[in-house]
């Protein structure tokens, strides 16, 4: 129980920090938001749960499938301010956009045979 609470912990950290920095600095909170922080972390903590290498590889693989789906939130989000959506819809509107974008990419995952 005490490793659960320390990993929310340390990933609920990592999230404070990033928003205080980008008060003072959009580029070096987005610097460090961008550093895969908690790909990282959850690659440590599987391994150590498990000490299972290739569910750490396997993980690695699907992390590296699912970021560029989700590329397209941070694409679509500027594009529907810019339009003058408001702040929510346009976060919204690019959430269903990227859920569509993980359905294409599990899609063609699956249709092309691709192991992770």
């Amino acid at each position: 129980m005490l490793a659960h609470i320390l990993k929310v912990f340390i990933s609920a950290s990592i999230i404070v920090i990033v928003s205080e920095i980008s008060k003072k600095n959009t580029t070096m909170g987005g610097l460090i938001a961008s550093i895969p922080l908690i790909s990282i972390l959850s690659m440590i903590w599987l391994y150590l749960d498990t000490n299972d290498i290739g569910k750490v590889k396997q993980l690695s693989n699907g992390i590296l499938w699912m970021t560029f789906p989700s590329l397209s939130l941070f694409l679509t989000l500027p594009i529907f301010i810019n339009l003058g959506i408001k702040f929510y819809l346009s976060l919204f509107i690019s959430i269903i956009v990227t859920f569509i974008f993980y359905g294409l990419t599990l899609f063609g995952i699956d249709y092309f045979e691709i192991k992770i």
